[in-house]
């Protein structure tokens, strides 16, 4: 393979032209989330769905990464971003690239999803467009319903700016006293223990053509506009506007001061409900400028914070749509398959009291027969992971469960099921990560939950978050101590399950055995464990790991071997993996990269970056599994584990990656990459200057989405690789 002409020291590959800023690269990933919702091809509800996560995303990324930058700006950070941007160029250049967006989103929205929406059936009206009948039955409805619970705020010297909380939906009132003739200023809050559309009876909705309408209805912020006379008796209403408030919403929390974790997430907790400080005032483009300046004086906005909305404010709200009955507009449902070697075993989800288990029958004889691997939401996390726990709550010879949970649903059956084991008699403990962002409350309810029946409850470390997959099983077989376990790139969530892409390998390896052992100690106790037998774990040998199978690559190539490896993640950034990537590519080592997300590596660079490229691919399905492969001059290695390459995850979390000992599941991983890098609908590949192009199937190539064909695969072999199925990718 050809070696660069240029030496290592005539070119420093830490130079800041050579990487992607990770704000910036961010938003190039929720533009592909937003290209999903302009997409024709993609069903309409799809879309509409699409739109509203870009929303959600955008709203996210203002409450933690635009807060952060803020907070920098305000305290004089002087520290440069890897790419060489200050704080308030970041700022900046966020502001102008994301302005053009919001535009495309709502005049998406507006122009051409609610019409088609409208085509469908469903038609999210204005108000002013309501017939005699229609508006009578919502002023009505208004009147007994709404009413009741909506609170008027007035603005004046006894009466201060309110309030405003996090996320808030809210109308600028300017009513005047008829007796006066004084304009006063009032706020009122849309709330949000309403539903956010309001909608007709089906003999009140739109007919075509003799069909019914499958909904009809309004937005509640103009149901109440269109009756504020009944807020303000006896003042002529003026004018309203809406607008909409964004806060700081990461927790301001001081681990290392808190004499109890729970407790002071919980009251971080209750200064998150209304928000820390302002960051984002969205306003409709027609609000005039008094409003305008008004707003930004009382909120201590600038001028750079204001987003001009023409539309519907809050399209996150959207998600509301997906709940109703029209199949056609959606993606046909998936039903997750069970793996077949799990077929003959008795479902515990369904009849968790196990009495009687046939003997052959039951998951741990699966599990020591051969290693399992399963793809969700492919394959069923219910049939697989919830059944492994369950069977172990209701075994008797079951002695112990370990866990770590960062995030779950609330409904969630394996807390479920842990509770049932501790009840059972069985030592569980359980690692609940109370600093999952956005997820502390849900996890404090179950840390409570779970120690109020006896289970041993840990609440994470002082300054790293558990963010590793976990499950032990402690059993008693004959005359030894059993280890099984199960580690996961996912979250333990069976309802998220169905919606991301992740992978799960159940073992009773020995080796992988008392490394998980190991973990556990360091996460329970006062372990200072410094190496590990097959485990890659951060913050002690992960980083170390991956940089010298990195270096090895480039070792094999420098002996004139082939190197190559292959990355799936959700995002890259960590600055000292990307070097060592670039030297791999200079020296000849072949490097493909399938980063979902934040990618600051910039790929197709002469001298630096030739051999390496990247691709995100964003479907149906959220890409959130991680695998990662190295040639190793024939003798491959392949690891899956729950950490990207980002320093919060090779520094400041606890995180796992496994080895794949079982070769026949290495070939499985290795050809969902291979379907991976061959994906030509739904896969865009990052240039040089940082943009992305979404790959197209060619006139005489076939559409190639990796996700439909990792489905039918599922279907029609009930397996995840279809016995003589090949891609047309490979990796190697």
């Amino acid at each position: 393979m050809p070696k660069s002409k240029k030496t290592a020291h005539q070119i420093n590959l830490n130079d800041p032209q050579y990487y992607f800023n990770r704000e910036l690269s961010w938003l190039e990933f929720n533009k592909r989330v937003l290209h999903e919702a302009c997409d024709s091809r993609t069903p309409l509800l799809e879309r509409l769905k699409f739109l509203a996560i870009w929303s959600s995303n955008l709203d996210e990324f203002f409450m933690v990464r635009v807060a952060a930058l803020k907070q920098q700006v305000e305290a004089k950070v002087s520290l440069l971003a890897s790419d060489g941007r200050t704080p308030q160029q970041q700022l900046d250049e966020i502001s102008s690239t994301l302005r053009p967006l919001v535009a495309k989103e709502h005049e998406q929205f507006e122009k051409v999803l609610r019409p088609e929406l409208a085509n469908h059936g469903i038609h999210i009206l204005d108000y002013i467009d309501l017939s005699p009948k229609q508006r009578s039955y919502l002023d009505k409805y208004y009147e007994e319903q709404v009413f009741p619970v909506v609170t008027p705020l007035a603005v004046d010297p006894s009466h201060p700016f309110p309030y405003i909380s996090n996320l808030s939906l809210n109308l600028a009132v300017v009513v005047k006293n008829p007796e006066t003739e004084e304009e006063l200023f009032a706020r009122v809050k849309v709330p949000t223990v309403l539903p956010r559309f309001l909608a007709l009876p089906p003999d009140l909705g739109i007919q075509a053509h003799d069909q019914p309408a499958v909904w009809t209805g309004v937005p509640l912020e103009q149901a109440i506009a269109h009756n504020l006379e009944s807020l303000f008796p006896g003042m002529n209403i003026q004018e309203y506007h809406t607008f909409r408030i964004t806060r700081d919403g990461d927790l301001a929390l001081k681990e290392d001061e808190a004499d109890d974790l729970l407790l002071a997430i919980e009251q971080e907790l209750r200064k998150r409900r209304v928000g820390g400080s302002p960051l984002r005032l969205e306003i409709h483009s027609q609000t005039p400028e008094s409003i305008r300046k008004r707003l930004l004086e009382d909120l201590e906005l600038e001028e750079n914070d204001v987003y001009e909305v023409d539309g519907i404010m809050g399209l996150k709200d959207m998600m509301y749509f997906m709940s109703l009955p029209v199949p056609e507009l959606k993606d046909q449902p998936w039903q997750s398959v069970v793996h077949p070697r799990l077929q003959r075993i008795k479902d515990a989800s369904i009849n968790p009291e196990i009495r009687e288990i046939e003997e052959g029958k039951d998951f741990f004889t699966i599990i020591r027969e051969k290693d399992l691997f399963v793809h969700h939401p492919y394959q069923s996390f219910s049939s697989s992971v919830v059944n492994f726990i369950t069977y172990a709550a209701y075994d008797p010879n079951v002695l112990a469960i370990k866990m770590t949970l960062y995030r779950t649903s609330f409904d969630s059956p394996i807390v479920n099921a842990l509770i049932a084991a501790a009840e059972n008699g069985k030592q569980v403990s359980v690692l609940v990560e109370l600093k999952a962002r956005f997820d502390e409350e849900n996890n404090i309810y179950w840390a409570k939950r779970l120690e109020s029946v006896g289970v041993h409850v840990v609440y994470g470390l002082v300054g790293l978050k558990t963010h590793c997959k976990l499950i032990m099983i402690v059993r008693r077989e004959q005359e030894r101590i059993s280890r099984y376990v199960h580690i996961g790139t996912g979250n333990y969530n069976h309802k998220t399950a169905r919606l991301y892409t992740d992978l799960g390998l159940f073992t009773c390896h020995e080796d992988l055995g008392a490394d998980v052992t190991d973990v556990f100690n360091f996460l329970t106790g006062y372990s200072r464990q410094k190496s590990y037998r097959k485990l890659l774990v951060a913050p002690v040998t992960m980083r170390d790991r991956f940089i010298s199978m990195i270096q090895r690559e480039m070792e094999n190539v420098h002996n004139g071997m082939s190197g190559r490896i292959v990355a799936k993640m959700n995002s890259l950034v960590d600055p000292e993996i990307i070097c060592h990537l670039y030297e791999a590519s200079r020296v000849g080592v072949q490097i493909d990269l399938i980063v979902r997300g934040i990618c600051c590596l910039r790929p197709g660079l002469k001298d630096i970056s030739e051999n390496i490229r990247v691709i995100s691919i964003v479907g149906r399905f959220l890409e959130h599994s991680r695998i990662f492969y190295f040639y190793n001059n024939g003798q491959e290695e392949i690891y899956i584990g729950s950490a990207d390459w980002m320093r919060r995850n090779l520094d400041r979390r606890v995180e796992v990656i496994t080895p794949i000992l079982d070769t026949d599941i290495a070939k499985d991983l290795q050809e969902i990459l291979g379907i991976m890098l061959a994906d030509n609908r739904q896969a865009w590949e990052l240039q040089p200057d940082g943009r992305y192009i979404q790959r197209r199937p060619g006139e005489e190539i076939p559409e190639a989405s990796s996700q439909k064909i990792l489905m039918s695969m599922a279907l029609n072999s009930h397996a995840l690789i279809a016995p003589g199925a090949t891609s047309s990718g490979s990796i190697v």
